[in-house]
């Protein structure tokens, strides 16, 4: 079997270390005879990168593994990019939540203002990594899941359209895991049709490899628990804003009870409530800091001091293996069927061709093939259609550098409750992401 080199461009990020150890844990359906970091911060990948240095040769000797800030040295001879990359950090995801707090609007990584500001800032960023892919590794694909993907992809749409970038998401993973639990059947024997944008969906249907439809039997337990499985809140190993998160599924479906709905679909249904429980001093950006990063670098740091891996290792990021399935479906042309974020042309019949929707896709050595959903409900169109128009006017915005574009995107936010606010929020954002964002005019 052919092995391959991968590059994972953010590798100071603190899912890196789960990625690793789930590619280790899959070399033989994805053989590696190369794998490297890389980081525009190199204090912060160092650590991560000189602990994963010791897991390497502990158990995977014979793979070259190196870690770098240099972009030649990163992105010479690759195959693939598995790209997570948060420009900004940890420190500007919480002014993204804390800014549009302060001013009684939802305040989220990926949702409403925050997610427009995150998006602001990781345009240049994306279009710069694909660049430099291109001229060191002109062959090799970019699989990429840095947030926020709707605005990403969407720029990746207008500004490099021809690149072989795929726009994938682990959060219908994750929904689709949490279904699983509630039926007892694997996820890779299930079967969905799905339609939306990247955290702005739905699905219609959910069924095991013979065909049997367990779309009913989901729908009766998310009624009345959400997505919160027992499996859950007996491990404990969800953080407590993600297990109200997955809770909250039952009044999303509420609305609409034909369909399973995207747990994020809360930030533009219920805003009211989110900011209402929300704490504008101690946000999820906080509790990240707190939990995630500060276990991460802790272990990094201690498998560094003694030198091994053994009896502290990273924790796996289980729920990460649709990389591994994705880049396995290019790379031997399995066809493997998972959601993608990609252009509409169709897919959706009464929703428009240029749209980046998610929609399952069949995904061969050319990339990925949308399968039809065919036509869907008015309402669902119409909060679609309002969202996307906002993520296509923020990436004009950067692209011209027009401040007014960038005001009707907020304005136009499901979240945002007038022109007013959306003013008052966006003059604050300018300030806050003077370094990141391009000048606006």
């Amino acid at each position: 079997m052919k092995k391959f080199s991968v590059v994972i461009a953010g590798g100071g990020s603190t899912y890196t270390p789960g990625i690793v150890m789930m590619l280790l844990d899959n070399l033989d359906r994805f053989p590696l005879r190369k794998l490297k970091l890389y980081d525009n911060d190199r204090e912060r990948q160092a650590v991560l990168g000189e602990a994963l240095d010791i897991v390497m040769k502990e158990n995977a000797p014979d793979i070259e593994y190196s870690f770098t800030t240099d972009p030649e040295e990163a992105f010479t001879d690759i195959d693939f990019c598995f790209a997570h990359i948060r420009t900004g950090k940890y420190e500007m995801r919480e002014k993204d939540e804390k800014i549009p707090l302060k001013h009684g609007v939802v305040g989220q990584e990926t949702c409403g203002p925050g997610g427009i500001a995150y998006g602001m800032r990781s345009i240049g960023d994306m279009i710069e990594l694909i660049d430099i892919m291109e001229k060191y590794s002109p062959d090799a694909w970019m699989l990429n899941y840095s947030n926020p993907a709707a605005i990403v992809a969407e720029a990746c749409r207008v500004l490099r359209p021809n690149s072989k970038v795929l726009n994938i998401c682990d959060m219908p993973v994750g929904t689709l895991r949490r279904m699983s639990h509630i039926i007892g059947i694997e996820p890779k024997d299930l079967e969905v049709r799905y339609f939306g944008l990247n955290h702005f969906g739905w699905w219609t249907s959910i069924k095991d490899k013979e065909g049997h439809e367990y779309l009913p039997q989901i729908r009766d337990y998310v009624a009345e628990n959400g997505y919160l499985t027992q499996k859950e809140v007996d491990t404990q190993h969800t953080d407590a804003s993600w297990q109200e998160t997955h809770k909250k599924a039952k009044d999303l479906l509420a609305v609409d009870p034909r369909f399973l709905p995207n747990t994020y679909l809360k930030y533009y249904f219920y805003p009211d409530y989110v900011v209402e429980h929300s704490n504008p001093e101690f946000t999820r950006a906080n509790e990240v800091i707190a939990g995630r990063e500060k276990t991460v670098f802790s272990t990094a740091r201690n498998i560094i001091e003694r030198g091994t891996a053994e009896g502290c290792e990273f924790e796996m990021g289980a729920h990460a293996v649709f990389i591994v399935d994705l880049a396995r479906a290019i790379a031997f042309n399995t066809h493997e069927r998972m959601l993608l974020i990609v252009e509409n042309n169709g897919a959706i019949a009464n929703f428009d061709d240029d749209a980046m929707v998610e929609v399952p896709c069949i995904i061969g050595s050319d990339g990925p093939e949308p399968l039809s959903q065919g036509k869907i409900p008015e309402f669902q169109r119409a909060l679609m259609y309002q969202q996307v128009t906002v993520e296509k006017l923020v990436v004009q915005a950067y692209i011209e550098g027009s401040y007014q574009k960038l005001w009707q995107a907020l304005t136009l936010s499901k979240t945002v409750p007038s022109a007013k606010v959306a003013k008052e929020i966006l003059d604050d954002l300018i300030e806050a992401n003077k370094a990141y964002w391009p000048e606006l005019h």
